[in-house]
């Protein structure tokens, strides 16, 4: 079904790693296979099929799905993460968590519910759609 340079492919591509650096804004939903690291702010949904890394001063306004995460910045949104979810001292949570293990760590806080020892699932990650598709929806 697949051949071995398809897996090596899915296994580059998960080792990748995003970066939303420090006095940078993004308005609108980011997806990756790989890594994500977060240094300013996002305004809109987040997911990686890999880890997410939210330093001090990041800042994301919207749901957050990813296999682990560490946050140490503030996130407006649910966050649900399929293995470890670890809030830094720094971290501030304005949501629901929905996670499998969670480590909290002294003057981290989080206002919502927290549901855990989930049976992680699937995060799937949309296609990117190729410019002729896109002109196709455009047109329509």
């Amino acid at each position: 079904m697949f051949s071995k340079d398809d897996k090596k492919s899915a296994e580059d591509l998960s080792q990748t790693s995003n970066i939303i650096g420090m006095q940078t804004q993004l308005n609108g939903d980011i997806e990756s296979v790989g890594n994500i690291r977060i240094e300013g702010k996002v305004f809109g949904n987040t997911k990686a099929k890999a880890k997410l890394v939210m330093g001090k001063e990041s800042y994301v306004d919207g749901n957050v799905v990813a296999r682990t995460a560490e946050v140490a910045g503030k996130v407006r949104g649910n966050i649900e993460i399929s293995e470890l979810l670890t809030l830094k001292p720094s971290a501030v949570i304005e949501g629901d968590i929905l996670t499998n293990q969670l480590v909290v760590e002294p003057g981290a806080t989080f206002n919502g519910g927290c549901k855990m020892g989930h049976l992680a699932k699937e995060i799937s990650i949309a296609q990117p759609q190729s410019r002729a598709s896109e002109k196709a929806i455009k047109r329509a």
